[in-house]
């Protein structure tokens, strides 16, 4: 039986990922027909679902109604699939304003008729206050349905589904004639079903957690594990180069590139301090958010008021030896001038020219000239939107110093817009530092004048500013790697003569990782004050959030196990490079429309914690073979770093299945599928697989041999780095947010 039930998971496991692969070359619609949607899948999971019923009546699982319903939830979860594949129906529905509908074209290009009437009213745009960044999506509609002499009004936009007679109606797109284009879903018995193994799940789970002879609490109450046994409990509660020259080109001096930085512009689709343009200015060209000691404001004001100065400073980043050598340069590092020829053409246009979209190349070449043209767009001012003017309907809009002003302007206003940061640069030639500050000061307040109401409130405004100023650079992220790695060699060497670690060597280590995880909480409350939503939408906030869990778990388990300092350390450490891959500090933008539920936030959020105590597991299991291979007697230390990775497993999938859940709920509401097949699903579903297999130990009893064990969750954190890296990087899909 075990066998049977081993070929049967590595059977599944394997079609899964392979399928994710083979998307990448055929597409999803090949996938969907020939494998995932085929008869043969189907019997797969039939098989699946089989075995899981013999193990239950073979482990006698009536006998604890926790497991049993937890094995019942996953059965029924399976069965509302099936119904769903059976009897469900999707297609497209295209709504012209005073034309009413009622028929949608199927995926498979066919007519489906509805027992009623869709009439659109009007479609509408709306933005976020004061910027031209859409906030939602809104199709004004009338339900006609004669049969039951109905008429009403109703409203569908993201997030905000129609649901009438087992149809649902999702908004999707839209087109500039005004024509609204939905989604229809019609699932009468799949989605309840589906929800009710959702629920049974949940249930099933807290109560595998409070159940006194379950194999959780009995891990807890093993002789190896009692020091400080309600560790586990309170976790599950927290749960959580530098460029040098010799000259320096002028500047601004800091306080007066500080009230610089004060005055607001539009930026990536919002409002928000020039300082935040600054930051990523800065931090586009040369990598890093300071140059030779200069804050983000006096980089951008020299850019801004001394351009000559600048042109000739090599401090833009290229990429790629075949970039630097058609701007013939030798180091890392270009000037602007470096960019043009003798002739005074752009010596990468050509390469660009000639080079196709999916070439590497490309995308090498495209990253320096985008350096080169935002230089241009501050040399132009065009980038400076600055200036708020409401136009006669009083519609706000923001324009920078050269853009087509309005024409019913006032003189006054129309001479201030297009004077000032000619004024503020003769200011600063002259190095009449006084007067440029009130000039800022001055600007600050016509922008409050004639912007209020538009502008972000006091509070954002100034966690904004407060976060421009603490954002960590790399140097938190590799001190966090160099302390973990130091204090992990001397973890090591102490365990190699049977001592622990000194005490106050383990105080300093848990106070960094205490400061630490405070600093990144902060960093992310002021995210969220900033863009009015939780900060989870992007790799780089995830990435932070994944590090606010290590840090709370680490501090959690310190007194459990010696191992959680350092390698809690080297994996906030790592975390934190992950996040700035690019070497880039992400602003705050308004989210897309389909981001803004809070279904969303609490679906990163339970995923990010799983993601926590799966990598805690993974180094864990790496220390106890380190340990292994280095001693002859260290087999109990083995044994009970085994049953700390086990305890941690049962909150790890717990988490990792409720989080996965809770996204295909998000789905349903957003796009009227809560499972579609897309990659990134795929493989959260196979690290649940492979990750439910040690949990299990009693039937798979290799799983109680330490050497077995580590080695195992080593390698199954694979699945999680391509859940995550792969699937963004590589694979692709609606999930890729890299």
């Amino acid at each position: 039986m075990q066998k049977f039930a081993t070929t049967v998971m590595v059977l599944l496991v394997g079609i899964l990922a392979g399928s994710t692969f083979l998307e990448k070359f055929q597409g999803s619609a090949f996938v969907s027909e020939k494998i995932y949607h085929s008869p043969l899948f189907i019997v797969l999971w039939a098989l699946a679902a089989s075995v899981m019923i013999l193990l239950a009546v073979k482990g006698k699982n009536w006998k604890r109604p926790a497991v049993f319903i937890l094995h019942g939830a996953f059965l029924l979860i399976l069965a509302g699939a099936l119904l769903s594949t059976l009897t469900g129906q999707h297609g497209t529905l295209i709504l012209t304003p005073g034309k009413a509908e009622q028929c949608f074209q199927t995926e498979n290009k066919g007519e489906q008729p509805f027992p009623f009437q869709l009439n659109l009213i009007r479609f509408e745009t709306i933005h976020y206050p004061g910027t031209q960044s859409p906030m939602d999506y809104v199709s004004h509609v009338q339900v006609i349905d004669d049969e039951k002499s109905v008429r009403r009004n109703a409203d569908i936009s993201m997030n905000h589904i129609l649901k009438y007679r087992n149809f649902r109606f999702y908004q999707s797109d839209f087109d500039e004639t005004g024509r609204s284009v939905l989604e229809v879903a019609h699932d009468p018995w799949g989605i309840g079903v589906t929800y009710a193994g959702y629920v049974m799940l949940l249930f099933s789970l807290v109560w595998i957690f409070l159940e006194k002879k379950g194999g959780f609490r009995t891990l807890l109450r093993h002789p190896l594990l009692q020091k400080g046994a309600g560790v586990v409990a309170l976790l599950l509660l927290c749960a959580a180069n530098p460029l040098c020259a010799n000259s320096m080109p002028r500047t601004l001096p800091e306080q007066t590139a500080r009230e610089m930085g004060k005055v607001q512009v539009l930026y990536k689709g919002r409002v928000c301090p020039l300082g935040t343009l600054a930051k990523d200015f800065t931090v586009k060209l040369c990598g890093k958010a300071h140059y030779k000691g200069l804050t983000p404001e006096q980089v951008l004001g020299g850019w801004i008021f001394y351009f000559e100065d600048w042109v000739e400073e090599p401090m833009i980043k290229i990429k790629g030896n075949e970039v630097r050598n058609l701007l013939g340069i030798n180091g890392k590092y270009a000037t602007l001038h470096d960019f043009t020829n003798s002739e005074g053409e752009c010596k990468l246009t050509a390469a660009l020219e000639n080079c196709s979209l999916g070439d590497p190349m490309f995308k090498k070449l495209s990253a320096a000239n985008e350096k080169k043209q935002i230089i241009q767009m501050i040399f132009n001012r065009s980038l400076l939107k600055i200036f708020p003017i409401a136009d006669s309907a009083g519609n706000l809009s923001w324009y920078s110093q050269n853009d087509e002003l309005p024409l019913d302007l006032e003189e006054s206003e129309y001479l201030f817009v297009r004077k000032q940061l000619n004024y503020c640069q003769e200011l600063a030639v002259i190095k009449d530092y006084g007067s440029l500050e009130e000039v800022f000061a001055k600007t600050l307040t016509y922008q409050n004048r004639n912007a209020a109401g538009f502008l972000p409130t006091p509070l954002q405004y100034r966690a904004e500013i407060c976060h421009n100023r603490i954002s960590g650079g790399k140097w938190i992220a590799m001190l966090s790697v160099t302390l973990g790695l130091l204090l992990f060699a001397i973890y090591l060497f102490r365990t190699g003569k049977e001592k622990a670690l000194p005490r106050p060597l383990q105080l300093a280590g848990l106070c960094y990782m205490g400061l630490l995880t405070l600093f990144l909480l902060f960093q992310f409350v002021l995210r969220w004050i900033i863009g009015s939503h939780v900060p989870m939408a992007g790799s780089h906030d995830t990435m932070n959030l994944l590090a606010i869990f290590i840090g709370a778990a680490c501090i959690c388990l310190h007194r459990r196990t010696t191992t959680a300092l350092p390698l809690g350390m080297l994996m906030s450490g790592f975390v934190l490079l992950v996040s700035m891959i690019g070497g880039t500090n992400p602003s705050v933008t308004p989210l897309v429309p389909v981001l803004s539920s809070p279904l969303l936030s609490l679906h990163v959020t339970v995923i990010m914690m799983a993601y926590a105590l799966l990598l805690f597991v993974a180094l864990n299991g790496a220390t106890a073979l380190i340990v292994g291979g280095s001693r002859t007697n260290a087999t109990e230390q083995m044994e009970r770093m085994r049953l700390i990775g086990q305890v941690l497993l049962y909150p790890a999938t717990a988490l990792l299945a409720i989080g996965i859940f809770i996204g295909a709920v998000w789905a349903n509401i957003s796009w009227g599928r809560y499972w579609s097949w897309d990659p990134k699903e795929v493989w959260a579903l196979i690290t649940l697989l492979v990750y439910a297999l040690p949990i299990h130990d009693k039937i798979w009893r290799r799983f109680q041999k330490p050497w077995f064990f580590h080695l195992y969750c080593l390698i199954a954190f694979l699945s999680v780095l391509i859940t995550y890296f792969g699937v963004n990087f590589i694979l692709g899909g609606m999930h890729a947010y890299n």
